[in-house]
């Protein structure tokens, strides 16, 4: 820890105040939202599908509107979009924590997500743009801080929610109203195209257009989709298994915990560490395989237990219900640990530094929408596999779907797709 702080200080004000904000708003966001669908079922009394509903709302607002975010931020400055994601996000948080009516909670869930919509382009573009020649380290050192903010929001949120979940609403509301002010008065105003002017982009509407003749771009972010899906299965599929096997009770959640927990620290301690030894041996296509290999080779643990009969209780139920998921959850925070800063900064590399931000924004939108297609695949396959007997198959094929992306990758990589675009020529006045 000691060398990531070390690090941490050799960037600019910007570059830091960047990831402390970063870290402050998953601190925020994790300590309300895991606590939100127990909150809406229990004191307000929805329905299931209600329920299902608010969140929905809020998932889908934020994934289809990062390319309008994206484009906003090339558009008008990245820190007027952080700020007015930030300033979205309090009215939200405080509003699911006052209202209790249908469509209130539906417009605050709403709120929420568009405010993310809106400052994570902007956030990342920014961070590309002050890091410089140092935005694959400074992207391993965001990820710290992004996993740090997830590792402690829930732990501040059950003991906030303890008292009451609208203490937490609003606590998490003035969060972001402390983001919000700080922001305003101490991040610097940023835009890549230009001298940090506002100057008007009358051709910023036609300009991003050409990002759907981008191929590679185009071609980078399909075969990424599968990373994302892997990444998720930390949130759906290994939680799913650990309460099969080891039930609702204390054992079953200490043994969810303990895969959550192993998956941020290890993040946290490793990190910048993974991303010098890679940076030092494979170029970026290279360190995205292996990166992307790693996620596949991280459902083996499960595969592997499947070949095991399950005791019928004591230590050895739990511990296989706890020792496989864990593995997995360990070897899916390496292959991103290895991926993640070189995926990023090929993304600023593909854009040419042109609309960085709304490259970001379609990013997101187009894995966003992979995420939510691949989740209900791994649940269908889930509910399938036990149900025929099969438990296996579920594991194999995303150990497939590692393997797949990864063999996608290579081969952008090995035919120059990764590398960065050549600049369109300009005609420049003749010398006199």
């Amino acid at each position: 820890m000691t060398g990531t702080f070390a690090q941490f200080r050799t960037y600019e004000r910007s570059v830091q105040l960047l990831m402390v904000n970063q870290f402050t708003i998953n601190l925020g966001f994790y300590m309300l939202m895991p606590y939100l669908a127990a909150h809406l079922a229990g004191t307000v009394g929805l329905a299931a599908w209600l329920v299902g509903l608010v969140l929905g709302v809020r998932n889908f607002s934020q994934q289809g509107m990062f390319l309008v975010g994206g484009m906003l931020a090339d558009r008008f400055g990245y820190k007027p979009l952080i700020v007015a994601g930030c300033t979205l996000r309090t009215a939200g948080f405080a509003t699911l924590g006052l209202v209790d009516s249908v469509p209130a909670l539906i417009a605050a869930s709403a709120a929420t997500g568009l405010a993310g919509a809106l400052f994570n382009p902007a956030v990342r573009a920014y961070l590309a743009l002050d890091a410089g020649e140092r935005r694959v380290e400074a992207f391993a050192l965001f990820n710290v801080f992004y996993q740090a903010g997830i590792l402690l929001g829930p732990l501040v949120g059950m003991v906030l929610t303890g008292v009451s979940f609208r203490v937490t609403c609003l606590t998490a509301a003035g969060i972001f109203a402390v983001l919000s002010v700080v922001q305003v008065r101490a991040l610097p105003t940023r835009r890549r195209d230009g001298d940090d002017t506002h100057r008007a982009d009358s051709d910023a509407a036609p300009r991003w257009i050409g990002i759907l003749t981008n191929r590679s771009f185009l071609l980078f972010s399909t075969a990424m989709i599968g990373s994302y899906v892997l990444t998720f299965q930390v949130y759906l599929a290994l939680p799913l298994e650990v309460r099969r096997l080891g039930g609702d009770g204390l054992g079953g959640t200490a043994a969810v915990a303990l895969l959550f927990g192993v998956s941020g620290l290890s993040t946290i301690l490793l990190q910048s560490r993974v991303t010098a030894w890679c940076k030092q041996r494979y170029e970026p296509g290279q360190a995205l395989v292996r990166g992307l290999l790693v996620m596949g080779l991280a459902f083996v643990p499960l595969l592997a237990a499947t070949a095991v009969h399950p005791p019928e209780g004591g230590l050895g139920r739990w511990l296989l219900a706890a020792v496989p998921p864990t593995a997995s959850a360990l070897l899916l925070a390496v292959g991103t640990m290895i991926a993640y800063p070189f995926e990023m900064d090929t993304i600023v590399r593909l854009s040419g530094d042109k609309l960085v931000a709304t490259h970001y924004g379609l990013y997101n939108t187009i894995c966003g929408i992979g995420i939510t297609l691949g989740n209900l695949g791994t649940g269908a396959a889930l509910d399938a596999a036990r149900d025929a007997g099969l438990p296996a198959v579920p594991w194999i094929a995303l150990l497939t779907l590692g393997a797949g992306c990864a063999a996608a990758v290579h081969g952008l990589h090995r035919t120059g797709r990764l590398a960065t675009p050549a600049p369109a020529h300009e005609h420049s006045p003749a010398a006199v």
